[in-house]
């Protein structure tokens, strides 16, 4: 049986291009959406990287701000170490390298220190005798005649009081002990070395605390301990601190 369609062909190509343009109108509107979407996503990515970049700014000028302030920190610190070395320096009678280079350079052969340890002490102040009643005062009795003077002549002006003096401030009298801990080949050495530091200008009172045999190495030592004490009042010319810092002992005197 033979089928017969009554449609036209150009009917059938009208239709289906049609069909074609509303699909590729579909697409076009999907791309489109899909495109507005990634610009919208970009956007707001832009946005958050920008007010990131601006925390990070902000950020970064609070650090350098920081880092100036640092800074300024650091050299305060260095200027007022150096006016607490200088201020040390000032009060020190005795500076401490001065003290290491007399104990060092008295040492004898073989011998050597372990342990040096300085301590300041301070010591009372002594107080002042309470002045006599009238000892600085003299009055003369009215009609009494001076010494060596004429009965019946006027009296003698009463001694006028001395002023008291203005009183002295000084610094508060301390005390330096210093304690030695060494090794010695024998009691010889330790001993001469008792001998050197006490005929220095600077110890006196030095004394051994202990002295024991003790093995280092497989070699036999004498460990002592010693204890003096710094001079009150030394004052150290040019010359005596040259001699001090001289090696072998010329510090002695």
């Amino acid at each position: 049986m033979v089928k017969i369609d009554f449609v036209p062909n150009d009917y059938i190509q009208q239709r289906d291009s049609g069909r074609a343009n509303f699909l590729y109108l579909v697409l076009f509107g999907a791309l489109m959406g899909a495109i507005g979407v990634t610009f919208s996503i970009i956007k707001m990515r832009q946005k958050s990287v920008e007010s990131e970049l601006i925390s990070l700014n902000l950020q970064m000028s609070k650090a350098q701000e920081q880092i100036t302030q640092l800074e300024q920190l650091k050299t305060k610190s260095k200027s007022m170490m150096r006016t607490m070395v200088m201020t040390a320096e000032l009060l020190e009678p005795i500076p401490r390298s001065i003290v290491l280079a007399n104990l060092t350079n008295n040492l004898p052969l073989g011998v050597s220190l372990l342990e040096l340890k300085l301590e300041e002490k301070d010591l009372p102040v002594p107080k002042a005798a309470p002045p006599k009643p009238g000892a600085n005062t003299y009055q003369q009795k009215a009609g009494t005649p001076a010494a060596g003077g004429k009965p019946g002549a006027p009296p003698a002006k009463p001694a006028v009081a001395a002023a008291p003096e203005a009183p002295i401030i000084d610094k508060k009298p301390f005390e330096t002990t210093v304690e030695i801990k060494g090794i010695a080949p024998s009691d010889l050495e330790v001993a001469s070395y008792i001998a050197r530091l006490g005929s220095s200008i600077l110890m006196e009172s030095v004394n051994l605390i202990e002295s024991k045999e003790t093995t280092i190495d497989e070699a036999v030592f004498r460990e002592f301990r010693l204890k003096a004490k710094l001079k009150s009042n030394v004052q150290l010319s040019k010359v005596d601190v040259e001699k001090i810092r001289k090696a072998g002992g010329d510090g002695n005197q």
